[in-house]
């Protein structure tokens, strides 16, 4: 060892020596980065500079702390869960002025990166397709990448146009949109359905050359066709509900039936299993996180005090409550067999693959909220981390993983993105107000439902549209809870300024003699507000002002 790092020296005391006798010996060239030249002259460079568009662009908000990763908010501390009335980050995070409808273009929380991020990831993909021409590759390369490209650009749209409704369309330019530009086209907003048409025409476009799947050969987490139909399908429900008002049920629908007739995909047996390894059929698009990157310690992040969890997303009553009782029932139902002193026997079981309550088993013991003396209330340990809600959340969390010091494990989770059961889901609601509650409605939901581990009996036969459209919405927050969907649903369905005007409710439990346990509905965070403006989100006033004030801004910011 000693005579190999002597020779390392004296080599490099050699290149010191005759660098310092050239004029030109402080042109060197990086060591720590790819320049543009040599990406496009080596074709294996410039694929991995199409993989790396699939992730996060690391911008950094005042606080100096990094945006979520992926295309969503997946694995970030603040789940975007916490500005729905699914649940609230328990220590804020920059969350609870959105929860307050206190959403300003100064003051945006945890929504400030998602202009600025989606628009530096379309200028990186337009770099790649704008050069891909000069790159030396075979002709199927060629497409699959140039493919690739269209779907990340599209979904980057996606994200866009779903929390700002009409956006700018850059093409194949590659602007800075944080540079001052000066020409005022530039900065002119397409209409929404303008805005959905590029991109849905773009999915279209990206499927005619993504495969059916991702062979041992290719990444798992990168696009398929799968992948970009149900995308397109995901925007064109969208484009029909509400909201947008820009697209019509039936095209909806066929969209998502494409995707059931690829045939690729089914229902996971396990649900709580699903969201833990990639391995499934259910997952159409998903990325994978190492385990043991610190912003990954799911457990940590969310856990219960009394484990040593710092509480993090904890979940509303108002969630709880959405969940039916075993028989199909709601618990508003007198006849359900519900019983607010014993009010987690006899649920779907999804509510127990979702979400932590006091008695709840977890981890070789039982969770406990109770007070006085409950481990995981404010009597337990580090009780600054006791959840505001009464409540923790199950939904992601691996048991294999530590909660104390996890930050050396190794292993893979995937943030998913896009599932079968979404799809589902979209072509039941779709279908619903295209031609109202046939048979295939009942199947699509009844599938999802019925799945094994759930066994949920399937939906009341003769459901009215009304009641089936009520029935799809409840089993679209229950069933894709805390996966980001609640947010633009309550939106597109303009139920928002309903849905968010109701208090944060929370539970107390308490233990009285004979370890009877009294359960008492609280407010966990006050004030929360939703407005008109609320339905969409305010560009960032750098971004306005980095237009020369030539972009507009959303109605009532």
């Amino acid at each position: 060892m000693k005579t190999t790092n002597i020779i390392y020296s004296l080599a490099l005391l050699s290149a010191v020596l005759l660098s310092s006798c050239k004029k030109n010996y402080l042109d060197v060239v990086p060591t720590d980065r790819i320049f543009g030249n040599a990406v496009l002259a080596d074709s294996l460079l410039f694929q991995d500079y199409v993989i790396n568009r699939y992730l996060s662009i690391k911008l950094q908000d005042k606080e100096g702390e990094g945006s979520s990763p992926g295309f969503g908010r997946g694995f970030e501390y603040g789940l975007w869960s916490s500005v729905t009335d699914e649940s609230i980050y328990n220590n804020d995070d920059n969350t609870w002025l959105i929860q307050r409808g206190q959403l300003a273009p100064e003051n945006t929380g945890i929504a400030g990166t998602i202009w600025g991020r989606s628009y530096r990831s379309i200028r990186e993909c337009n770099y790649a397709l704008n050069n891909i021409d000069s790159v030396q590759m075979s002709t199927s390369l060629h497409k699959r990448l140039t493919a690739e490209l269209r779907f990340i650009r599209a979904f980057r749209y996606h994200d866009l146009i779903r929390n700002y409704g009409g956006v700018i369309m850059v093409g194949n330019k590659e602007y800075n949109m944080s540079e001052n530009l000066t020409d005022p086209a530039v900065f002119k907003r397409a209409t929404i359905k303008e805005s959905l048409d590029y991109t849905i025409g773009e999915l279209d476009a990206a499927a005619q050359d993504l495969p059916l799947t991702n062979d041992n050969s290719w990444q798992t987490g990168r696009a398929t066709k799968g992948a970009a139909l149900a995308l397109k399908a995901r925007l064109l429900l969208y484009a029909a509900s509400p909201l947008y008002n820009a697209g019509t049920w039936q095209a909806a629908a066929d969209a998502a039936k494409a995707v059931m007739l690829l045939s690729q995909y089914s229902l996971a047996p396990d649900y709580s299993k699903l969201f833990l390894k990639a391995d499934n059929n259910e997952i159409i698009f998903a990325r994978q996180f190492a385990v043991g990157a610190r912003h990954v310690c799911l457990e940590i992040s969310n856990g219960a005090n009394g484990y040593g969890g710092w509480a993090g997303n904890t979940p509303l009553q108002n969630m709880v409550d959405a969940y039916e009782m075993n028989n199909g029932k709601l618990i508003t139902d007198p006849t359900s067999g519900y019983d607010p002193q014993n009010p987690y026997v006899n649920r779907d079981a999804r509510l127990y693959a979702t979400i932590l309550y006091n008695g709840a088993s977890y981890r070789g013991s039982t969770v406990q909220t109770f007070s006085p003396g409950g481990k995981d209330s404010k009597d337990g340990p580090s009780n600054w981390n006791t959840s505001k809600t009464g409540y923790y959340l199950r939904k992601f969390m691996d048991d294999n993983n530590p909660i104390d010091n996890p930050w050396d494990i190794a292993g893979l989770q995937p943030w998913i993105y896009l599932r079968y059961a979404e799809v589902l889901l979209n072509y039941a609601e779709a279908q619903n107000e295209a031609a109202g509650p046939d048979g295939s409605v009942y199947s699509a939901v009844n599938l999802i439902r019925q799945r094994s581990g759930v066994n949920q009996p399937g939906l009341t036969a003769g459901l009215s549209q009304s009641q089936m459209r009520d029935a799809i919405r409840r089993e679209r927050q229950v069933e894709l809870a805390f996966e980001e969907h609640r947010f633009y649903d309550v939106r597109r369905w303009k139920i928002a300024n309903v849905t968010e005007n109701v208090p944060a409710y929370g539970i107390n439990v308490t233990i009285g003699n004979g370890g009877v346990f009294t359960y008492t509905q609280k407010v966990a965070l006050s004030g929360r507000l939703f407005s008109d403006k609320n339905y969409w989100l305010p560009i960032p006033r750098s971004e306005i002002q980095a237009s020369n004030n030539q972009l507009l801004q959303n109605t009532g910011y």
